[in-house]
């Protein structure tokens, strides 16, 4: 007769059934993390013009190389995250600029009373954003190191 073991996961077996997506899925998923970051980078690419005015803009100098720095993180990190290639990496990465973009763009406390909310609703989106992205580095760092166990 089979007894019961203890499971080293603490989660019930339907959330760990409901986690493990098929290949796709969760490729789909990362490709939707990461749409913001190759559309905004791509189109960065294809009007750079436009791309340093958006560093001009918000006072980051020199604005070419800024620009530059950018749209090779926005595209580089996201292919990363996509390819599984240092996925981690690009996840953190993201998860920092995002960050430090969100307090740089959507500064909601400094708005005019009119445009509060709107740019708060942008700000907390995109902790969203960091937060999903520290969850796909905390992830893949946890496979490569049970892998290694």
């Amino acid at each position: 007769m089979a007894t019961l073991q203890p499971s080293s996961d603490p989660s019930p077996p339907v959330a760990r059934g409901a986690l493990s997506l098929p290949g796709w899925v969760s490729w789909l998923a990362l490709l939707l993390l990461c749409s913001a970051y190759l559309q905004g980078g791509i189109d960065k690419a294809l009007d750079f013009r436009g791309a340093i005015a958006e560093m001009q803009h918000f006072g980051l100098s020199p604005a070419a190389p800024m620009a530059v720095a950018v749209i090779v993180l926005e595209i580089g990190a996201s292919l990363m995250i996509l390819t599984g290639k240092g996925r981690w990496l690009g996840a953190l990465a993201l998860a920092a600029f995002t960050l430090a973009a969100t307090f740089l763009a959507n500064r909601f406390w400094d708005a005019p009373p009119e445009a509060r909310q709107m740019i708060a609703n942008g700000f907390f989106e995109h902790l969203g954003l960091v937060g999903g992205f520290i969850a796909v580095a905390w992830y893949d760092l946890g496979i490569h190191a049970s892998r290694r166990s």
